[in-house]
This record gives structure tokens, sequence and C-alpha cells, in this order.
């Protein structure tokens, strides 16, 4: 029985890895190192990810994340994780507008502006057949695979995947269109009404978006799972995945979404004035602004009550109607105290807590490891290189085995008493992306004070004041 299985995983694993739509899978899909989750947020959770995920960029830390980020996006800056690419990851093969067809149009050259504009176009609607592709091969390769050897159940599935299923038939559209608006000569007169017509049809990507968070989460606990693990590996070492893994692929439809504003800024660019296009290219632009903002909004509220249901209270004490009214992650990651012990670190929007990642009926959780801090009492300080000392011991200068980097410190009033944490970042560009956080979430908490007291809401963010 054993081997009969086994050689039937091998079969359908074979079929994808031959089947012709896979092999002629071409792409450049980069993943940056770094996330950032400000509203879609650092889609996923952070264990085993870059230490500080900045949630409300979600979908903008792809622009490719990518970055993986340190990357990506529209919304505010988040600093979040993804995993790196293995090593020699396989591109698509890609050609220009220019290598596919003839730049004389009759017997007249195209101008170098008008070749380029042609080839912005080109690239929006080979990115489409990208993206379909690539949305084919998740489904055929990894999905139904899965689900016939039962390696997930077929609730699992649709928890990780999500309503990606519904989303390739919206870009076979647009493709459809675009290829239809190219004339015989493969130039293209306009776009702009086509995008503008199609556009609306994004807003099915809010679901799917939200949806990320909760679908990483769970994608990583199943890989922990000795037959996941081996099929997931197995793909990732099959031709057809071109080095890129499971999640790589599931989020593709996310990094294509940040990129329409700059594809249709780049057909703008090259579009003259007096062109009948350039009405309808910038109402597009400013249609997938408002669609990208939109999701990027839902997204990040939606990671926001993901990890707000996962946190674990020891004491009721320790429950706050700040983190209970919080919409809002401003970012999160792992950081050691002086100690050297591992915890993780919430901002949210009113409010920040401190957590120890623990395993709770088989899920990741975060219990409270100290009380909830009022963003508006927290006071912040950057503790230079060797400033501090591992065990607690504040000094001047230490031995190297004593030295310390990239530490900065929080504190805060309560009941009449000073109290303060110091944490360590992974390193000084992650410290930086936490102080800027925390500097943007005091000076949002100060505004909001100000706006509801009548206030200036001045607040001071220098060092020097941070601590006493």
């Amino acid at each position: 029985m054993v081997v009969a299985k086994d050689y039937q995983y091998y079969l359908v694993v074979k079929r994808a890895n031959c089947s012709p739509e896979v092999q002629t899978e071409p792409s450049n899909k980069r993943v940056k190192p770094l996330s950032r989750v400000t509203s879609l947020a650092n889609l996923i959770p952070p264990v085993k990810t870059a230490p500080l995920k900045r949630i409300g960029q979600t979908l903008q830390r792809s622009i490719s994340f990518r970055s993986e980020s340190r990357t990506e996006t529209l919304m505010p800056p988040r600093p979040w994780t993804r995993p790196a690419p293995p090593a020699n990851t396989k591109r698509r093969d890609s050609k220009l507008w220019s290598e596919t067809f003839d730049v004389r149009l009759g017997h007249q050259m195209l101008s170098s502006k008008e070749i380029k504009r042609q080839e912005a176009i080109f690239e929006l609607s080979q990115g489409e057949r990208d993206l379909i592709e690539d949305l084919k091969l998740a489904k055929k390769a990894y999905h139904d695979p899965m689900l016939k050897l039962s390696i997930m159940t077929e609730h699992e599935l649709t928890q990780i995947f999500g309503t990606l299923d519904s989303l390739i038939p919206l870009h076979e559209d647009l493709l459809s269109r675009l290829r239809e608006a190219r004339k015989p000569d493969g130039s293209t007169e306009t776009v702009g009404h086509i995008l503008v017509d199609w556009l609306p049809c994004l807003d099915s990507y809010n679901s799917y978006c939200s949806n990320q968070v909760a679908a990483k989460a769970l994608l990583d606990h199943k890989k922990q799972d000795h037959r996941v693990h081996d099929f997931l590996q197995r793909c990732l070492e099959s031709p057809f995945s071109r080095k890129l893994d499971l999640w790589n692929f599931l989020d593709i439809p996310r990094s294509r979404l940040v990129k329409y504003p700059l594809l249709l800024r780049e057909i703008l660019k090259h579009t003259p004035n007096d062109h009948t296009d350039r009405q309808h290219l910038d109402e597009a632009i400013n249609m997938i602004q408002s669609i990208v903002a939109e999701i990027n909004t839902q997204t990040g509220e939606s990671e926001c009550r993901f990890y707000k249901e996962r946190l674990l209270y020891l004491e009721d004490s320790q429950r706050d109607l700040l983190i209970d009214s919080s919409r809002i992650l401003s970012c999160h990651g792992e950081l050691k105290n002086n100690r050297g012990a591992k915890l993780h670190v919430f901002l949210f929007q009113d409010v920040l807590v401190i957590t120890r990642a623990i395993t709770h009926s088989e899920q990741l959780h975060y219990q409270l490891y100290r009380q909830p801090i009022p963003v508006r009492e927290l006071q912040w300080e950057d503790l230079q290189d060797g400033e501090i000392r591992l065990g607690g011991s504040i000094r001047g200068a230490f031995s190297n085995n004593e030295r310390t980097k990239n530490f900065f410190r929080v504190s805060f009033h309560s009941g009449g008493q000073l109290q303060s944490h110091s944490f360590q970042a992974s390193d000084a560009f992650n410290k930086q992306q936490w102080l800027n956080c925390i500097r943007q979430a005091k000076g949002a908490a100060e505004s909001r004070k100000a706006a509801m007291t009548g206030t200036s809401g001045q607040y001071c963010c220098c060092c020097s004041c941070s601590d006493s």
C-alpha cells in the first residue's frame, strides 16, 4: 500500500511537471526579503520571518510585496518579511514588443516615444498572460494533487487558496480585451477605455487579500506535517515551479495588483498630450489607486483582527480596551529583551503589546508578557551600540563579549513609577523601522487627541526626553 500510494503521488507530480501549460511557464517574479504590514499586511505571521512587520502596507510591500521588501508599497510602510526564494530562481523567457512585432508600420518608422508606449502596453498584456498561467499552475500542480492524495482536506485547501479560482476568468477577460484591441501590425491605439471599464472588477480582490494572513498562518502550520512538507519540497525542486514555493504563487495576485499603478503610469508617460487615450488613462490611474487603497485598508483591518484573536491573557488585568478598539496594526515582529529572551511585540493603533509566541491547540498564539502600554504614554530612546549590557546593566563601554548592538528602549509611567523595556532588533535597519513606526504611531495618537481636545497636539520625539 505504501509503495502504491507513493507511486501514485509520483505520477501526479510528474504529470504536473510535464504538462504543456507548465512547460511554457515563464516569469521573473521577485520576492523581496522584507515586507511591510500596515494594512494589507504583513500578510503573514512573523515566525521565521523578518523581525519587524508593518501593517497597512501589505499590498504595497509587494511591489514587490516584494519585499520582500524591504519593500513595498502604496500604503504606509510596514516592515514584514517573507522567506527568501531559493537560489537560482528560474525566470520566464520574456520578449519586448519590438522583438515580437515590426517597429515599422507601413513605410514609416515609429518614433522612440511611440515604441516605448507600445512596449508598455505590451508589458501590461504579457503580465496578464503570465499571471493567468501562474494561477492555473497553482491550482493544477498544488491544489488538485494535494486534494486527490488527501495531503490536505478540502476545507484546509479552501482556506489556503481562498478565492483564487475566481481571479482567473477576471484576468482572462482583460487579456482578451487587450488582444482584441491590438491591430494586425501589432500596435495598439488605445487601452484607457478598456481599463476604465474593467478595473471595477478588482473589487473581488478584497476577499482574497483579506484572507491571506490566515492562509499563510495555516500553510506554515501545515508544513509541519511531513507529507505536506515533502510534497511542497518536491514541487519546489521540479522545473515547473521556477524555484518558487507555493506561497510565492499564492501571493502573485497581490503583487500584480499593486503593480497596476506603475504600469499605467508608464503607458501614460509615453502617451502624447494630444492623444485620445490620455483622459481615460488618467481616469484609470485614479481608479486603481483608490481600489488598491481600499483593499489595503480592509486587508490591514483583517490582519489586525487575526492577531487580536490570537492574544492570550494570563490574567484579566492584562486586557485593555485599547486593544479591543484597535483597527490598525502598525507593525509587529520578533525582538529580544536585554536578557536574550525572544518576544513578539505588536504596535497597535493605540497600544504596544509585548508577548511570547507559544503553541496552543496546535496553533500559534501570543501570550501577553507584560501589561499593555498606551501609545500616548509611550516614550522611546535609540540606544548606542554597547550602551546596554546583557542582564540589564547600563555602562558606557564594555569588553567585546559584553558589547551589544541594535538596542532601543521604550518606557512609560505606571502608578507613579517609571517602567521601561529594552529591545534588541535583528539589525540596524530593523531597529530604525521600529523607531519610525513608534514615532508615527505616537504622532498619530497625539493628532487624534488634539482633534478631540482642540489643542495643538505637539509632542516631543527627541531621545533626550524619552526616558528618565
